[in-house]
Order: structure tokens, then C-alpha cells, then sequence
């Protein structure tokens, strides 16, 4: 899912020159190939989820293999997405693009053909770095390639292109799965590779290089202490749940913290840092990331751990499954730019407040319905998801918005990279802090019942009637859980917003009273 800085975001100041490298003729390939390459991304993310419980079937992972298979992918891509938009500056957009997409498509294809979690998890995070500098180049390319009058058009197509690609994506995903079975799974990274190698054509073979904008520093040492920061916090916080390594998880959240003082420390003394930690001295920038954390965070807990539950504990196929994500995306794609208007006239803070109140209402509701046993998608689960995405349409442009205008305009490149960052780095530690919280009520709701899978794990043949029903009474208290602390934790993002985020109107909404200006 799109952060609220990609799916509105503002490439740096320097990847939009007056002059376009490339002729007319030629724009066209660019917007082809960057929507295809954004398609890679979002449809990986989005499909992964739906196929997670056939992974753990076919592959034997555990509930944390599981975690880290996503993790391994949102780590190294959340650490270096900044270093990867840099890159595109300083050895030209075109090329750091292609190498990008190249990179992505031959981890993909290792992942297709992974004999165990353990290889699948160390190609994800190859996957990862590839993406870190595939999805800033996307959005950056089509900027430096269409002059300024054609660009917001250009960017509309990408965006509603994006859009239709992320909401498609999970349904034709949990059709396939259900129609070929769990083995499948690795057609979803399999299919990167025609999509990539016509995008990798296109902007080879027909659109022309261009030159690099100025010498930035990649900053490496930032990024790889970022990584190894919140790859320590993850693994502690993923190990929690792991039977064979909880004592280590303490010592490992210790080494995550220590690491990333250093890294704050680290930014601070470079003259090119990587994250321009100045920006968080203004409160209403360090508000609205705060309350992206939170938001990002409740969000990518519920996506990750909700088609766990509804396949392998209430037994729904894939293809019902997939299902759960369209009105997310569809809505935010309608309600975008009608709600981006509405918060241009009367301040970001109410639409962000409001829309935070309304998915944590959506996830109060999803943990009632888990805790009570009512397995009902269609009357249940899919309009607590329509309430959700009526919830984050109301929060996505206005929360753009709000970072953008907290800083200057030299900032604003920088500013949207620090939130596109947080929004992963809040679905970074979701997945590893509520599998931890899952595993743990799973447990205790079973109180060490023999015989019984792991929470998602779906029933093997032969479950005795008894066991298999405290397994799906434990799985629905577990989810349950989940779905309450994230709810509280979207409260908060409310409140976070309600007090930092300005409730003035934008300057250039000021005509907007006069209905005839």
C-alpha cells in the first residue's frame, strides 16, 4: 500500500529542471515504464499478503519466517529508499532506474524458484534494495521527463494507473491461488520478469539518457546503520514470538535502540545527511509523521495479519480473500482529490483527525467481530474494510499536504522522502511487534494445547473436531488483539494530528470562498 508522501509525492527540487531531457515523442515510453515498475512493487506488496499462508504451507515457514519474509523486504527498502532517490541525482535518473528495476527482477526470479524460507527471506531483502531505488524513480523520471505544464497530467496517469494495479492486484492474486493451489505462490514474483524486461527495453531502447543533476552523497554509513537499527528492533521484536529464540529478543531491542542513537548521532555530523533530522524541530512536520507512524503502523498490522485469519483460520479461499483490499484502494483512488480539495479550504488538521477516527472505528470493529466468532466476510469483514478505506481516502491528501506545507519549498523533496520512510518503517515494526502479540494471546488462549499449529497456520487433515475449534477460538482472540491495539494506536494518530497539524486554510484556497473565482 502507498504511503501518503508516494501517493502524492514531490520528487527533490533538483530532479525537476525547466528544460526536459527527453522529446516529446519519446515521453511516452517513460510514463509506460515507470508505470509498469511501480506495478512491480505494488503488486508484490499487496498479493504477498493473500499468498502468505500458501507460502507457510509449501515452504514449512513458521509464523516468523512468515514475518520475515515481508520484513526482509520493508527493512532494506524502508533504510535505503532515501539512498536510492539520491542515487537517481547523482548518476542520472535513467540509469539508476534501470538498475533498480534489474535488480528487482533477478531477486524476484531467486524468489520464484526458493527452496526454503530462509532463501526466500534473503532475496526479499535483495528485492528491497532493488525497489529503494526503483519507486523514488518512477515518480522522478516522469517529472524530469514531461516540462511543467504536461507533468500533473503525466502523474495523474501513473497515480490512477498505480491505483488500478494495487486494487486489481490482491483479486486476480486469490483467484489464481485458488484456482492452481498453494505451489502457485511463486508465479506472483515470477511475473516480474516480462513486466520488467519491457520496462528495462523501453527506457533503453527508446528513451535517451540523461545526465546526472549534481554529486550528492549516497550516504552509506547513514543507510547501513538505518538498516542494521531496525533490523536489530525487528528481529527482537520477531524473535518474541519464536519459541527457540525469546531470550534474545530483549538483547536484541537493546542493540536496535543502541544503533539507532547512533545513527541519529551519525546523521547529525554528515554535511549530505540522508535524513535532514532539522525538519523534525518544526511541530507540525514532526506531528504529521508521528501520526503516519501510527497510522502506517495500524495499517499494515491489520493487512498482514487479517487474510492469516480469514485462509488458514476461518478456512476462506484465497480468491474471497483477495477482495479485502479493493475498496482501500478504489476509494482512496475516487475520495483522493475531492478530499485533497476539501482540506485546501479548511486546513488538513479535521480531514486527518476525522479519517483516523473512522479506521480506528473500522479496526474496533474488525477485533469485535474476531472476538465474538463471527465469521461473516461479506455482512462483516469487507464493510469494516469499506469503512477503513472511506477512513484513510480521508487521510491520504490531507496528510501530503500537511507535510508539505510544514516545511519550505526547498524542503519539500526532502520532507516527502522522510515520510515516505516512516509509512515503511511503521509497517516494518507492525508486522514484527504484532506477530509477537498474536503468537503470545494464541498461546495463552490455548494454554499449551498439544497438537495444535502455530496462529495462521492453517488446520492439517485429520485436526480432531474438538482441537480444530479451540484453534479457531484462539486464532479469533489473537487477531482480535491485534485489531484492538492498532485500533487505540489510530486514536492516537487522531489525537497526535488533531493538536500539531495546522486547521488553517492553504493560501491558495483563499479564493476558493467566491464561487465564481
Amino acid at each position: 500500500m502507498k504511503s501518503p508522501s508516494e501517493a502524492a509525492a514531490i520528487p527533490p527540487a533538483s530532479s525537476l529542471p525547466a528544460d526536459t531531457f527527453c522529446p516529446q515523442s519519446r515521453r511516452r515510453f517513460v510514463l509506460i515504464a515507470a508505470i509498469l515498475a511501480s506495478a512491480l512493487g505494488f503488486i508484490d506488496g499487496s498479493v504477498l499478503a493473500i499468498a502468505t499462508p500458501a507460502i507457510r504451507v509449501d515452504l514449512g515457514a513458521s509464523l516468523a519466517e512468515a514475518q520475515w519474509i515481508s520484513n526482509a523486504y520493508a527493512l532494506t527498502l524502508s533504510a535505503l529508499i532515501l539512498a536510492g532517490g539520491a542515487a537517481g541525482d547523482r548518476f542520472g535518473l535513467r540509469r539508476a532506474f534501470v538498475a533498480g528495476i534489474v535488480l528487482f527482477v533477478a531477486a524476484s526470479l531467486a524468489c520464484a524458484v526458493a527452496p526454503n524460507p530462509a532463501v526466500l527471506i534473503a532475496f526479499r531483502s535483495l528485492q528491497g534494495i532493488g525497489a529503494a531505488i526503483m519507486v523514488p524513480g518512477s515518480l522522478a523520471i516522469i517529472a524530469k521527463a514531461y516540462p511543467k505544464k504536461e507533468r500533473g497530467r503525466a502523474i495523474g496517469i501513473w497515480a490512477a494507473a498505480s491505483a488500478l494495479t494495487t486494487a486489481l492486484g490482491p483479486v486476480l492474486g486469490g483467484l489464481v491461488l485458488s484456482a492452481f493451489g498453494d505451489g502457485i505462490w511463486r508465479a506472483i514474483f515470477a511475473i516480474n520478469l516480462p513486466l520488467g524486461l519491457v520496462s528495462i527495453y523501453l527506457l533503453l531502447a527508446k528513451v535517451p539518457a540523461d545526465a546526472p543533476t549534481e554529486k550528492r552523497s549516497l550516504d552509506l554509513g547513514g543507510a547501513g546503520l538505518a538498516t542494521l537499527a531496525f533490523g536489530a528492533l525487528a528481529y527482537g521484536l520477531t524473535s518474541m514470538s519464536d519459541k527457540g529464540e525469546g531470550l534474545i529478543s530483549g538483547p536484541s531491542i537493546a542493540v536496535g535502540g543502541v544503533l539507532l542513537i547512533a545513527f541519529i548521532v551519525f546523521e547529525r555530523r554528515q554535511r549530505e545527511p540522508m535524513i535532514d533530522l532539522s525538519l523534525f524541530r518544526i511541530g507540525a512536520f514532526a506531528g504529521a509523521n508521528v501520526a503516519t507512524f501510527f497510522l502506517y503502523f495500524a495499517l499494515s498490522a491489520n493487512l498482514f495479519y487479517l487474510p492469516m485469519l480469514l485462509i488458514a483460520g476461518w478456512g476462506l479461499s484465497a480468491a474471497e480473500v483477495g477482495f479485502i483490499f479493493l475498496p482501500l484502494s478504489a476509494l482512496i483512488a475516487l475520495l483522493s482529490g475531492p478530499v485533497g480539495q476539501w482540506s485546501d479550504r479548511i486546513g488538513p488538521r479535521f480531514p486527518i483527525a476525522s479519517g483516523s477516527l473512522v479506521v480506528a472505528v473500522a479496526f474496533a470493529g474488525l477485533a469485535l467481530l474476531a472476538y465474538a466468532g463471527i465469521h461473516n466476510f461479506w455482512m462483516g469483514v469487507f464493510p469494516m474494510m469499506a469503512l477503513m478505506g472511506i477512513g484513510m481516502a480521508l487521510v491520504v491528501s490531507p496528510l501530503s499536504t500537511a507535510i508539505m506545507t510544514a516545511v519550505e519549498d526547498k524542503d519539500t523533496g526532502a520532507a516527502s522522502g522522510i515520510n515516505n520512510a516512516v509509512s515503511r518503517i511503521g509497517g516494518l515494526i507492525a508486522v514484527a511487534a504484532m506477530g509477537s502479540l498474536a503468537a503470545g494471546v494464541y498461546a495463552a488462549v490455548l494454554n499449551g494445547g498439544a497438537g495444535i499449529p502455530g496462529f495462521g497456520e492453517p488446520a492439517p487433515a485429520g485436526l480432531a473436531p474438538d482441537l480444530d475449534a479451540a484453534r479457531l477460538a484462539a486464532s479469533d482472540v489473537a487477531f482480535a488483539a491485534v485489531a484492538l491495539v492498532t485500533a487505540l494506536l489510530c486514536l492516537l494518530s487522531a489525537i497526535v494530528a488533531w493538536t500539531t497539524v495546522s486547521g488553517e486554510r492553504l493560501p491558495w484556497s483563499r479564493g476558493s470562498e467566491n464561487p465564481q473565482s
